[in-house]
């Protein structure tokens, strides 16, 4: 394969960023987008230029790190995370253009490469439980209904790539927090800080400058583990207990 690549270039958080064009030829369709790309910078350092910096890790979509904005859509054609975008999904002679995250609370450090942190601020706002240190208790010691223990393990999918946030109008990140709220929310384990919970990282997430929810969908159409619109519910029914005091 033969492709066009329309790729963004920015030296630094300040500076000013553009769509830069590569030609990357002998591309095989079994490649992994992120291949393509490290074949992209070996060329690059090769000939003495500046290789494109993009996020990466376990490359087996479960780290949620390679988060890119592949021709206007977050992860690309495919419902899955970057790094198990295989080149099949283009065409021949195709021009991609690629961009990081675009939302506030993810401000762009280089290239590709976006600070995500803000996700980790949520987290560490309420996004865990308290448990005595010790011994660890029996695993049937707290019986858990399997309605709850499988909503709570499809919630715990949530793997915090940021898709949702890139793919909302509103750069919201309520999918990603209504999915760590749901995951604790329906275990026992969650229940005794469940108020304080949801309001410390609904303020959280308000004060890092994300966007609000308005019900558009974009956020689980792109979530390359499907976590369903309804955690949000559940969260905004959550906040609504908390700030009356029923919860």
């Amino acid at each position: 394969m033969n492709l066009t690549l329309k790729i963004w270039r920015q030296d630094g958080p300040t500076a000013r960023g553009e769509l830069v064009t590569y030609q990357v030829p002998d591309i095989s369709p079994d490649m992994s987008f992120l291949e393509m790309l490290d074949v992209l910078n070996e060329r690059l350092n090769a000939e003495g230029k500046e290789p494109v910096a993009f996020d990466s890790d376990c490359r087996e979509g479960i780290c949620g790190m390679c988060g890119l904005m592949i021709s206007g859509d977050a992860h690309g054609p495919e419902k899955t995370t970057t790094c198990q975008l295989h080149m099949r999904s283009f065409k021949d002679g195709e021009t991609i253009t690629i961009e990081p995250w675009r939302a506030t609370a993810f401000p762009v450090l280089r290239d590709l490469v976006v600070d995500r942190t803000a996700f980790d601020r949520i987290i560490q706002a309420g996004g865990f439980i308290s448990a005595n240190t010790g011994a660890a208790p029996k695993a049937e010691a707290i019986l858990v209904p399997k309605e709850n223990a499988d909503r709570a393990f499809m919630a715990a999918e949530c793997i915090g790539c940021g898709a949702c946030v890139a793919a909302c109008p509103n750069a919201s990140g309520m999918l990603f927090m209504g999915a760590k709220v749901t995951h604790l929310g329906e275990l026992p384990q969650g229940q005794p800080e469940r108020a304080q919970r949801v309001a410390a990282m609904v303020a959280t997430h308000d004060a890092e400058g994300f966007g609000g929810c308005t019900n558009i969908g974009e956020c689980s159409h792109a979530c390359p583990k499907g976590i369903p619109l309804d955690v949000i519910s559940q969260l905004n029914a959550d906040m609504r207990k908390a700030k009356s005091g029923r919860l």
